[in-house]
């Protein structure tokens, strides 16, 4: 009996011995798959970034929402696009004060008027969301960096090509998107200081459409109504070039009207290729939107960025379309 109850015991102790083991690698496991999963979630790049275009609906912006979504997929982050419908400082204001407010991983703005957008970038980086400008630099802000064109080379650029296909020999009319935008202000700077030293170049006139083409189109007719030598024109943006090309095609002078537009959107190109445009100077908005997105994720890991990326300029003519059609994520729009 006594051998009996010994046998018992000893089975018993030993399922219990094995029971303990059992639980006790239960829990170690347990506790190695929550590190896996903590160490997961800390790897996940979840940073939400806010684009906000100068128009929502606008070709030009659309192409750097297109570098952006793309940069979205690739790193693994959320890029919310939003912003005015129609061009306005203070709506755009606003949209940057409410991704302020909530606080979101990285804003992507403009800096359209530095005076005015300098203080509310300020007050986002004072929050510590990091800001990237974009296409337009507030270059007194404290913005993380910018990302776009150099515009008053892209205005320079102009002149000389301008300069070249005329000879020299031209008097010019400029119709800008806006006096006070600084994108717009740097393109006519740049323009103005390629030409100067050309005798046989003269400006005119320039007038501000509000990057609209119905109002381009009327300072256009309004210029060659009251200059009847002017035979050239400088578009700041393509929304300009449109507006140029419509009037001069309304008066029959196509043949005699040198134009230079910006950005080459489909319809850009397809005035080139009908000779109604002569010329226009190429910008990336795809890449902007890319890189601004690219940046930011960077800065959000902890790393540090040059404050100035510039996308790079150039000038099509129609006999470069001969040679290669431009790509739809390297052609550029309004701006």
């Amino acid at each position: 009996m006594r051998y009996e109850r010994l046998i018992y015991i000893i089975l018993a102790g030993g399922m219990l011995l094995f029971g303990g083991i059992s639980v006790f690698y239960y829990m170690k496991a347990l506790q190695n798959n929550v590190r896996i999963d903590q160490v997961h979630s800390q790897e996940k790049e979840d940073f939400h970034f806010v684009l906000i275009p100068q128009e929502t609906d606008n070709d030009y912006w659309r192409l750097v929402e297109k570098g952006a979504r793309e940069a979205e997929e690739a790193l693994g982050v959320s890029v919310e696009y939003n912003g005015p419908k129609k061009t306005s400082v203070s709506e755009h204001i606003e949209w940057i004060e409410k991704a302020v407010a909530a606080k979101v991983d990285g804003i992507i703005t403009q800096g359209l008027d530095e005076k005015t957008f300098a203080p509310v970038i300020n007050q986002a980086i004072d929050k510590g969301i990091p800001v990237i400008t974009i296409d337009t630099d507030a270059a007194s802000s404290e913005r993380s960096a910018y990302v776009g064109t150099d515009n008053y080379q892209a205005g320079f650029l102009a002149g000389q090509a301008l300069i070249k296909d005329t000879g020299g020999e031209a008097n010019v009319g400029i119709i800008t998107g806006s006096f006070e935008a600084r994108n717009m202000q740097l393109r006519v700077q740049g323009f103005r200081d390629a030409v100067k030293n050309a005798p046989g170049v003269k400006i005119l006139d320039v007038k501000a459409s509000n990057i609209t083409r119905i109002q381009a189109a009327e300072k256009a007719d309004e210029m060659l109504s009251t200059y009847s030598d002017m035979d050239a024109f400088f578009g700041t943006s393509a929304l300009d070039s449109y507006g140029i090309a419509s009037t001069v095609q309304q008066r029959g002078r196509t043949n005699g009207v040198y134009i230079i537009a910006f950005d080459t959107l489909p319809e850009t190109i397809e005035l080139i290729r009908n000779g109604i445009i002569d010329a226009t100077v190429v910008q990336k908005p795809y890449k902007m939107g890319y890189e601004s997105v690219r940046l930011l994720t960077q800065i959000g890991n902890g790393k540090t960025v040059e404050p100035i990326h510039h996308t790079g300029t150039d000038i099509l003519r129609r006999d470069d379309l001969t040679r290669k059609e431009p790509s739809p994520d390297e052609s550029e729009g309004p701006s």
